[in-house]
């Protein structure tokens, strides 16, 4: 942003023209630049979404207060079906109780299949904003034996919270009935701030938990450009988050970053914790992915800013001012780049720390008069910021 005070010889209003003033105004005029036009590399905003490949189930109940607990750690219960990428899509350990006799186990269990209404690439059964409804199959087994699992799965669009019905059917045992569970998507949204860099991206993100908004995670991060691809691949490097309760979620290592081709303006990848849910007695929730979509394109080429090679910014020239005076107002001329806004503030100090806007306008023609009221009695200063 440009900046340029103007200023003069003071001149005496003639008293004419403030019968009413005891004391003369005096309206000072001072030409000093405060800042020239120099290269400058912005900063730029983009959507950043994170979510858990887990979710969290809450307790489930059968028909005769039977409860079914999921848990990924040892000491304790923490309600994670964890992701598995192997016979399944996901895993679990399960605490069974029947009347005070809880019976442990693990249990393998898929999620409904992939549904992608929005054509984002995403599972729908990670987007908050998306629905789901399915059934899908798994498997469990114990100590004394095992069986399967069919699961039912319902979440309304908008919402982080769903109903997932778990019934067992043990090989030994039969049908142990159907367990009812609330589950949680955990899904951030919000910002990332970042500085466009030939090989490297900085930036820092400020994210809330849909439909939690007391929970959010914010802190830095740093992304890597690929050589082969700069504009197509990068690394996340680093990211250090911070939660609302100010303890840590640090990454794990280097991950990979795409820019998705076909839709050009968003980038994924997997960010991986050494712990993604600090509240918990043990690590646990690692695996989370991060969307970025920026719709940020200095020059126009079809590459966003994120990935693009940074683009200087040349700020206007700095703008010339002229000030005039008429028996009701003031008439300041402004000689400046045509279609930059140009902002007039006022002080009664020119080393005052504040100036205060009066107005803004938007050059239409070099150079342009526009109109101020006069001042109260006093020295005052103008200046004209460009941008």
């Amino acid at each position: 942003m440009d900046d340029k005070s103007l200023t003069g010889s003071p001149h005496l209003m003639p008293a004419s023209q403030d019968k009413a003033m005891t004391t003369a105004r005096w309206i000072l005029l001072t030409t000093f630049l405060l800042a020239l036009a120099f290269p400058v590399q912005a900063t730029h905003t983009a959507s950043a979404t994170l979510f858990c490949w887990s979710l969290r189930f809450h307790q489930g109940t059968g028909s005769f207060d039977e409860t079914l607990d999921l848990t990924t750690i040892a000491g304790g219960l923490n309600g994670e079906l964890a992701p598995w990428y192997a016979s399944h899509t996901h895993r679990s350990g399960f605490s069974l109780d029947f009347s005070g006799f809880p019976i442990t186990g693990t249990l393998l269990l898929n999620l409904p299949a992939f549904q992608d209404a929005n054509g984002n690439g995403f599972d729908d059964s990670y987007e908050v904003a998306q629905g789901i409804s399915g059934t899908s199959s798994g498997q469990y087994t114990t100590a004394i034996g095992s069986g399967t699992i069919t699961a039912t799965w319902t979440r309304p669009a908008g919402s982080s919270a769903g109903t997932c019905v778990l019934r067992l059917v043990d090989s030994t045992f039969g049908d142990l009935g159907n367990f009812r569970h609330t589950f949680e998507v955990l899904e951030y949204t919000g910002t990332l701030s970042y500085t466009p860099g030939a090989s490297a991206v900085s930036g820092h993100l400020d994210l809330v938990q849909t439909g939690n908004p007391a929970s959010t995670l914010q802190g830095p991060v740093t992304f890597t450009k690929t050589a082969t691809a700069p504009y197509d691949e990068l690394t996340l490097e680093s990211a250090f988050l911070t939660n609302a309760i100010a303890q840590w979620l640090d990454l794990y290592e280097p991950t990979p970053l795409s820019r998705d081709l076909s839709l050009g303006t968003n980038y994924f990848g997997p960010m991986e914790f050494n712990d993604g849910d600090p509240t918990t007695m043990e690590e646990d929730y690692y695996s989370w992915e991060l969307s970025i979509d920026d719709l940020n394109d200095s020059d126009k080429d079809g590459i966003p800013d994120f990935s693009d090679d940074p683009h200087t910014v040349t700020l206007p020239r700095p703008p010339h001012l002229s000030l005039s005076q008429s028996p009701t107002n003031l008439l300041l001329t402004v000689s400046g780049d045509v279609g930059h806004l140009h902002h007039i503030q006022e002080a009664t100090n020119a080393a005052a720390p504040l100036w205060q806007t009066v107005l803004s306008v938007t050059l239409t023609n070099d150079p342009q008069t526009v109109s101020l009221p006069l001042p109260p009695g006093g020295r005052h200063f103008w200046r004209a910021m460009a941008q």
